[in-house]
């Protein structure tokens, strides 16, 4: 009787460097395996209690904390649905392709939604946004946090002050910026947070997180809003009041998660949200001194992300195929207006100095076989020199 081959997805010397999903560290990866035990069992009643404590500091927030099996954009959904009705309208602050699926999903659902669209790479207008709700009584306001097709981030504190004294809602994705960009919810006034596990998390794909404030239970309770059943918030907190999910949840994403953020916690969340910085920054640095310039004119930049603009004549897609193809390292182009202008860098995770240093010798390598002119061992020393400074 021959062997079964075991299914191995990566190559020899595959390097994921995404800005999401990211690579895993191997004792998250050996979490996520343990035996499957019952979900409405006493065993994983205790794991998701763990995980959320461990999980209200990094939002920070005391509230409850949902979680679903999905991906990040079925927790998009679900704070749209939750929150839209047929009557009220919604202001979609759009600054990047997320924002614009903030949108398509708005769409898709039969809410009222006015968009507010910034443009790709700009700094959010706070002045322009406070003009628009000026002009309607928003139920919600509704923003991605870390836009990681463009790298920049929404001052999520001034929104929040926005609105704070309204009725209206700050509904925000924070997707690719938990675990990795400070992020203080009940500070800042965001009443509906929504996030999952594959980015700066460092987990695997497949756990999406939901975190709501009173102000918002207030309107999800109310019978006018659009019907759900699977994305019922009702729901899901009537099973988190008994220590469950209201269907079947990812089981093994929860205690990859658990030990995720033990690491995290260990490092301590300063830290590592000084070191997403750090790196993101001298990334950046060496980009710059091998003509790779930054994406956008806005200043709030990523630290979980870096959007290089391409120069001219090349072309972005290349790139990220030459990157792959010479070094197996996987990086990203754009799937939208920006694709061949662009090419995106995760700086998430569980990544150090050598990561990023990685990054550069590669594109130091693959750049001048496709026309592009730099001094070599620029972008490594630049780059080091920023981390040894910083």
């Amino acid at each position: 009787m021959s062997e079964i081959a075991s299914t191995k997805l990566a190559p020899q010397g595959y390097r994921l460097r995404l800005p999401g999903p990211t690579a895993v560290p191997e004792r998250i990866l050996q979490a996520t395996a343990q035996m499957v035990v019952n979900h409405r069992g006493p065993e994983f009643r205790s794991a998701l209690a763990k995980a959320q404590e461990m999980l209200q500091p990094i939002l920070g927030t005391t509230n409850r904390v949902l979680f679903y099996a999905a991906s990040g954009s079925g927790l998009m959904e679900a704070a749209i649905v939750n929150v839209a009705s047929p009557d009220d309208e919604l202001l979609i602050v759009s600054h990047g392709q997320f924002g614009e699926r903030f949108a398509t999903i708005a769409q898709s659902i039969g809410a009222k939604a006015d968009v507010l669209s910034i443009p790709w790479g700009e700094d959010i207008d706070i002045d322009a946004v406070q003009a628009r709700l000026n002009e309607k009584d928003y139920r919600a306001m509704v923003v991605v946090h870390n836009e990681s097709s463009t790298g920049i981030v929404a001052d999520l504190a001034r929104l929040g002050a926005l609105v704070r004294n309204r009725r209206t809602l700050l509904v925000a994705d924070s997707v690719s910026g938990l675990g990795g960009i400070r992020m203080r919810q009940d500070e800042w006034g965001v009443d509906v947070l929504v996030s999952a596990s594959q980015k700066a998390l460092m987990c695997p794909p497949g756990l999406g997180v939901a975190s709501i404030s009173a102000k918002a239970w207030e309107v999800i309770g109310r019978e006018d809003r659009m019907p759900a059943f699977y994305w019922d918030f009702r729901r899901g907190l009537a099973s988190a009041q008994k220590g469950e999910t209201p269907f079947t949840p990812a089981i093994g994403l929860v205690a990859g998660l658990i030990e995720a953020l033990g690491l995290i916690h260990a490092e301590g969340l300063d830290n590592v949200l000084a070191r997403h910085m750090r790196l993101s920054n001298a990334l950046r640095a060496g980009g710059a001194a091998i003509g790779l310039s930054d994406f956008g004119s806005g200043t709030c930049k990523s630290s979980t992300l870096v959007v290089f603009d391409v120069p001219a004549p090349l072309d972005g897609a290349v790139i990220v195929r030459e990157m792959y193809q010479r070094h197996r390292t996987v990086i990203a182009g754009a799937r939208n207006r920006l694709s061949g202008k662009v090419i995106r860098i995760g700086t998430m995770g569980a990544i150090d100095a050598d990561t990023i240093l990685t990054d550069l010798a590669h594109l130091e390598d693959v750049l001048p076989r496709l026309g592009h002119a730099l001094v070599p061992g620029a972008g490594v020393a630049a780059a080091r020199e920023y981390i040894e400074s910083h």
